[in-house]
């Protein structure tokens, strides 16, 4: 017998994100409800909230099933004064609204899974680091322009964590790269590298943690399902690889033949500034694994890079025909 169609409500679903859990799920006939700053027609339900207040939106949470609040301005760009306000009141306030919407709901959301993200942990070259992992926090190496991102990311966790909802299962997202292949994704970027000639960025030797789009909207149906799980949960592939690898088997994959040309960090440096994003998100050695869910039995499609970005490219192909 078929399961019932879900409720889902996506507070900030306009988003890459965003676009593809909605279709995901109105595929699947649950009903979708995204919540935007800039509604816009679509196939499923889109209501207007502004990300701070409480409103006519808060209605729609009443009775969901589940509640997955993607909600923040995008981290690619310059952490000037005003980015950085931006990127901290935008995930903080939207995860403050979401926790208040739902405790004065009168038959509240069944689980609230909030983004968050794996640049929460520490730097790390030497081991790999499950949920139990040491936080950039408490990391006092960390290069003093990097502490920006872990700040964001403990306020953020902190806002989700502060809601009192005995109610509502409460779930942190710590998310790696979503890889998908559509257009203005980080796949779709680190193949215009490799098309460009790029190889390696700085040293190569920094780790980068990724998840297929695939497996991260099953990841996401998982999580709903799991009544037993709450928390923070890394939602990233068992096998991150350095970025030296990434781009090995991309440019493989892409065209055996391509020589990739490696990236100075003095080069990487000029490149962040004219393409007016922060070399954090190309440097910084991320090595997050998900013990959570590999623990909880989920099995990944998608665990090795070399077979994801073969996938991926074939996909991406298609998409340009």
């Amino acid at each position: 017998m078929r399961e019932r169609p879900l409720r889902i409500v996506i507070p900030g679903g306009s988003g890459q994100l965003g676009q593809m859990l909605a279709t995901h799920f109105h595929e699947q006939d649950h009903s979708v409800t995204v919540l935007s700053r800039h509604p816009a027609a679509a196939e499923w339900n889109v209501v207007l909230w502004d990300g701070r207040t409480q409103g006519a939106w808060t209605s729609v949470l009443e009775g969901a099933d589940a509640v997955i609040n993607l909600a923040g301005r995008s981290v690619h760009c310059r952490y000037n004064a005003h980015n950085r306000r931006e990127l901290l009141d935008s995930r903080v306030d939207s995860t403050r609204a979401v926790g208040e919407a739902i405790a004065a709901a009168c038959s509240p959301p069944a689980v609230w899974l909030n983004a968050s993200t794996a640049i929460i942990y520490r730097q790390s070259f030497d081991r790999e680091l499950d949920e139990s992992g040491e936080l950039g926090k408490d990391d006092p190496s960390a290069p003093e322009k990097w502490r920006f991102s872990i700040e964001v990311a403990t306020a953020w966790e902190q806002a989700l964590n502060e809601a009192q909802l005995p109610q509502t299962r409460k779930i942190a997202l710590r998310t790696a790269t979503v890889m998908s292949p559509n257009s203005g994704g980080d796949f779709d970027t680190f193949l215009r590298l490799v098309r460009c000639g790029l190889g390696a960025v700085g040293s190569g030797e920094q780790f980068i943690s990724w998840i297929h789009h695939i497996d991260f909207i099953r990841a996401i149906e998982f999580l709903i399902q799991r009544e037993d799980l709450a928390g923070p949960v890394n939602l990233s592939s068992p096998k991150p690889v350095t970025d030296r690898e990434l781009m090995h088997w991309l440019r493989e994959a892409w065209c055996p033949s391509y020589i990739g040309l490696s990236a100075p960090r003095s080069v990487v440096e000029l490149g962040a500034l004219v393409l007016r994003t922060e070399t954090e998100l190309m440097l910084k050695s991320r090595r997050v694994v998900p013990g959570r869910l590999t623990a909880a039995g989920f099995e990944f499609h998608f665990p090795e890079w070399r077979g994801a970005c073969s996938d991926l490219l074939e996909r991406w192909r298609m998409l340009q025909e």
